[in-house]
């Protein structure tokens, strides 16, 4: 009888065990069956874009996925390793990016790197880079913070091979490198405004006093004929929107801004740059080309105690910490413009196949008022006429420095393909 009891005490336990083990092994199932649906679906009316012939095997941060990272919020951090090239390594940073021969005493901004919040941003391998890029072709078109941008990957692709320059305008504005050993062109394409324009023949020579016409509905077409070459595109633009501008569309003048006519209205900077971005967005969603879209966002400038013309200077030498610089009010102005177009430009591009991505580096180089050449644009950094004021650059970067992290940035969405979450906005192109 005991022995029945036994047994029956212990199938009883079997069962109870058996039933625990299904409950556990159900539940185990759910949370991996849902973090798999996560991992895999795409907002609503996505499109799901592979890079074409990418065989990248780069590691992008321990920390989640990006739809769980904002790249684009963060904090700079101390990076003991600094750059990945030098001023004496590289031969393609302009003298006027190259700060440390121009005499800059200071190197302590070449020592931080971009960490974002939730996860990590590694340095652009070059060599993996090159590799996928073997037989492919980029253009960075805009303006000269475009080019710089593009300088830096030159200096960073360098390291690998070695580029010929196989083309330049009179101003060497417009530029392109070609690697032989990968077949891979890289080019920049001078387009200030992306539309049409012109400068006034009529005005003095100096640049403060120049006025341009700007034609927001006809795109340059530096770059419109050459947009099929190319099967990946940085484009960006808007500070020359804040110079001397008589505004056209439909074969009239419509307005102006900071304009000497005083007869003409002014209209301000919000209008034009916003109208421009439409007449780019409707060109490359209507395009049979299809290449990869990167829309880089505003580069604030750190001008302080006047602007570039009336003795504004940038003399910090740390970055600012979260909170500490809100930027001008401009600034925020022409990026709420950026952001706007862009969110509606991503509804037609999903359906059009087009592919574009936000490139949003406002943030982050809000932060950098340490970065830019300052005095240190010219050697020596002062005119021969001691009594001038010297005119600062606190728009650009100097080369190495904080815009090495926008290719950073551009190679790891390149990598992560997805979604790539940007304050408070979801865009999958």
């Amino acid at each position: 009888m005991a022995k029945e009891e036994d047994l029956s005490s212990c199938n009883s336990f079997i069962v109870k065990l058996s039933i625990i083990t299904i409950i556990f092994s159900f539940t185990i199932f759910m949370l991996f069956d849902e973090n798999l649906v996560q991992g895999t679906s795409s907002p609503e009316g996505a499109v799901d874009f592979l890079l074409p012939e990418m065989e990248l095997e780069v590691k992008i941060g321990s920390i989640g996925s990006t739809e769980e990272c904002d790249l684009f919020k963060g904090q700079w951090v101390s990076n003991p390793l600094g750059p990945s090239y030098t001023n004496n390594t590289c031969n393609f940073i302009d003298d006027t990016s190259n700060c440390l021969k121009n005499g800059r005493p200071d190197t302590g901004y070449l020592y931080w790197k971009w960490k974002p919040y939730d996860c990590e941003l590694p340095p652009l391998d070059a060599d993996k880079f090159m590799k996928s890029m073997r037989d492919k072709s980029w253009a960075f078109i805009g303006d000269s913070i475009l080019r710089n941008q593009m300088q830096s990957l030159t200096c960073i692709l360098s390291k690998v091979e070695e580029p010929v320059e196989t083309y330049h305008d009179e101003t060497s504005k417009s530029r392109t490198f070609y690697f032989p050993s990968h077949n891979f062109t890289l080019a920049t394409i001078w387009a200030p405004f992306l539309v049409k324009y012109r400068e006034n023949d009529n005005i003095a020579n100096s640049i403060r006093n120049k006025e341009f016409q700007v034609y927001l509905d006809t795109l340059e077409e530096k770059w419109t004929q050459s947009y099929h070459k190319y099967d990946y595109i940085v484009i960006a633009s808007g500070q020359w929107y804040l110079k001397s501008i008589i505004l056209w569309e439909d074969g009239k003048i419509v307005g102006c801004h900071n304009c000497a006519e005083k007869s003409i209205k002014e209209i301000g900077v919000e209008h034009p740059y916003r109208r421009s971005l439409k007449t780019a967005f409707n060109f490359i969603t209507s395009s049979d080309h299809k290449p990869l879209v990167f829309f880089r966002t505003w580069m604030p400038d750190h001008f302080e105690y006047g602007e570039w013309f009336s003795g504004g200077i940038c003399n910090r030498t740390r970055p600012y910490k979260e909170g500490e610089y809100n930027g001008k009010e401009f600034d925020q102005v022409m990026r709420d413009v950026e952001v706007d177009e862009f969110a509606k430009v991503v509804e037609v591009a999903s359906e059009r196949g087009t592919h574009i991505k936000l490139l949003d580096t406002f943030h982050l180089s809000l932060l950098r008022p340490d970065g830019h050449p300052g005095p240190y644009r010219h050697y020596p950094p002062s005119d021969t006429n001691k009594t001038a004021k010297i005119q600062n650059d606190c728009l650009h970067s100097c080369l190495p420095g904080p815009i090495d992290t926008w290719n950073d940035l551009t190679m790891k969405i390149m990598v992560d393909g997805g979604a790539i979450k940007s304050s408070s906005h979801m865009f999958v192109i």
